[in-house]
C-alpha cells in the first residue's frame, strides 16, 4: 500500500504520490491539485455548477458536485473517490460515480432503443475528450409517469436516468472526465451543440 499524510490548515489532503501503489497510474498530481482543476472547469451559461458535500465513507479522499440546466430539464451529480490502496472492483486509485436524468419526450421514452442510445451517449463523451478509464458499469433507466383522479390536468412525464461510474487512468487529466459528464449532460437535457470555432458564453467556475 502506498502512503499518504493529510496537510493541517489546507481545506482537502493531499497524498504522497511518489508511493509505490498496487495500480499503474499515469500522471503526478495530487488530490487537491485534481480538485483544482475541477473547480476551474467553466461550464456554459445554460449551466449551474455547484460544489456540494461529498460522501465520507466510500474511500479516504472525495470531491462531489452538482450541474443543473437553468430551465430544470436536467440534472447531474459527479463524485470523484480516491483511495491509494485501490478497491476491489476499482481496478485503479480512483472512481468517477455520476448520476444524469433528463425529461424527455414520449416519444424518445417510448423507444427500445433509447438505454443503448444513453450509454453511447456516456461513451461518446468520454472519446470526446480522450479520457482514458478502465472498468467501466452503469445502468440506463426510461421511466414514464401519468396521472390520474385529481392530478388528471397535470401533464405526463418522461424521464431518462443514466448512472454510470468507471476508472480515469490518468491523475492529470481527470478534469476532462468531469468535462465528459457535462457533456452527457447537455446531450441529455437536448442542449444545442457548439458550432467548432464559436466561443461559448461560460458561467465563471463552480459555486459551493
Amino acid at each position: 500500500m502506498g502512503a499518504f499524510s493529510c496537510t493541517t490548515g489546507s481545506r482537502l489532503p493531499t497524498f504522497n504520490c511518489s508511493a509505490n501503489y498496487p495500480y499503474p497510474m499515469a500522471g503526478t498530481k495530487n488530490f487537491e491539485e485534481i480538485v483544482a482543476d475541477i473547480r476551474a472547469i467553466s461550464a456554459r451559461s445554460e449551466l449551474i455548477l455547484e460544489e456540494i458535500p461529498a460522501p465520507q465513507k466510500l474511500a479516504p479522499f472525495a470531491f462531489a458536485m452538482t450541474a443543473d440546466t437553468d430551465d430544470d430539464v436536467a440534472t447531474a451529480r459527479f463524485v470523484l473517490l480516491h483511495d491509494p490502496a485501490g478497491q476491489e472492483g476499482w481496478g485503479g486509485n480512483f472512481r468517477c460515480v455520476t448520476f444524469v436524468r433528463a425529461a424527455v419526450d414520449h416519444e424518445m421514452a417510448s423507444d427500445p432503443m433509447v438505454a443503448n442510445v444513453g450509454w453511447s451517449w456516456l461513451i461518446e463523451s468520454l472519446e470526446k475528450f480522450h479520457c482514458a478509464y478502465v472498468q467501466p458499469s452503469g445502468t440506463v433507466t426510461r421511466v414514464a409517469s401519468a396521472s390520474f383522479g385529481t392530478l388528471d390536468e397535470r401533464e405526463d412525464d418522461s424521464e431518462l436516468e443514466v448512472r454510470a461510474s468507471w476508472t480515469p487512468t490518468d491523475s492529470e487529466a481527470i478534469a476532462d472526465h468531469v468535462r465528459a459528464w457535462l457533456d452527457l449532460l447537455e446531450h441529455s437535457a437536448g442542449l444545442e451543440p457548439i458550432p467548432e470555432g464559436v466561443t461559448p458564453i461560460t458561467r465563471s467556475n463552480i459555486t459551493s
